[in-house]
């Protein structure tokens, strides 16, 4: 209990540290004590501007974006018993893209505030019709594999329908794009508050879920054995994964690697202090390590390539695809 303790201790740490960076490093940066000074005294100088009207936002959006895709991504992995598996396995990411395209395309609209309830009702579309056939169309142990193959066949099919959709007309291409890149820049508090709502059906679904996720990865009999009631943990799941990846690529755009890398991440540290692989540790240490990411992200993208910036999910996919390559070879690569 206490590496426990411990570890979560840890990466909550480094959390604090990634919302110091990212409230303080950017185009200007600002010593911490000006940070703090502008955050309790607000005076109305430029400092006090940057940080409440820029970085703040960026940085709630960060703190909301990451650990969902982070839990996201673990629930995935567990539930379809696929190591590979993300927020694309089960077409969420194309479902809310296909929303976004459709309110730019069909209904003329050109803003995020605009755009999220369409990416949102996008991805629980999809994650729906995922997770209706895959399980009706797999029984007992197929169902994994069932699930994860309809995930792919709607992914590809909803690609098909955005490309068509970019493809014929210059305006919605030009503005897709600018969301497509997944970045934190440019989104205001509002649309987290308009997001939190599912963002907190999400988390309280994987909670209710990890013990079962344990019993699920013993297999389906054994599952049923410890008294688990294996429809109710998957239907859980699978809100849980629907409900976090929409809210977090409606907020932010897809973000690639962080709900694949960050819960293998997790699996390999909490395995190397020998803390154990229990959901119970390993949902609020993959949230923790996916909040650190994405906002380390966010701040290295500002100041890579000055004066521009470099989004955060170009980022997150140069640094996640190494680290899932070095957790790979030190077969640290543990199965869902």
């Amino acid at each position: 209990m206490g590496r426990r303790i411990g570890l979560l201790l840890g990466a909550a740490a480094l959390l604090v540290l990634a919302v110091a960076a990212s409230l303080a490093i950017g185009a200007r940066p600002i010593p911490l004590g000006d940070v703090l000074s502008a955050l309790f005294h607000p005076d109305g100088s430029e400092t006090a501007v940057i940080v409440h009207d820029l970085r703040i936002p960026r940085t709630v959006v960060g703190l909301a974006v990451g650990p969902a895709l982070a839990v996201a991504g673990l629930v995935m992995q567990a539930l379809t018993r696929n190591p590979l598996a993300e927020p694309r396995i089960l077409g969420i990411s194309a479902g809310a893209s296909t929303g976004v395209v459709l309110a730019i395309a069909v209904f003329g609209i050109g803003t995020l505030a605009g755009w999220i309830w369409f990416a949102l009702l996008g991805a629980l579309a999809a994650g729906a019709i995922v997770f209706t056939l895959g399980l009706r169309l797999g029984t007992g142990a197929s169902s994994p594999i069932t699930l994860a193959l309809t995930g792919a066949a709607v992914d590809a099919c909803l690609g098909a329908v955005i490309y068509t959709l970019l493809s014929t007309s210059t305006r919605t291409f030009d503005q897709f794009r600018f969301w497509a890149v997944g970045s934190l820049s440019g989104r205001g508090l509002d649309l987290v508050v308009q997001a939190a709502p599912i963002l907190l059906l999400g988390l309280v679904s994987a909670i209710a879920a990890a013990r079962g996720l344990d019993g699920l990865a013993l297999g389906d009999e054994v599952a049923v054995g410890l008294g688990h009631r294996i429809a109710l943990v998957r239907t859980s799941a699978a809100i849980a994964a629907v409900t976090l990846t929409g809210a977090a690529v409606a907020l932010a755009g897809p973000i690639a690697f962080v709900g694949l890398a960050v819960p293998h991440a997790a699996r390999a540290l909490s395995a190397r202090l020998k803390t154990g692989t229990s959901h119970a540790l390993l949902l609020p240490l993959s949230a923790l390590m996916g909040g650190v990411l994405v906002l380390v992200a966010d701040t290295v993208g500002r100041v890579i390539a000055p004066p521009g910036e470099v989004p955060a999910g170009v980022l997150t996919a140069l640094v996640g695809a190494p680290l899932l390559i070095a957790l790979t070879r030190r077969n640290r690569l543990v199965a869902a």
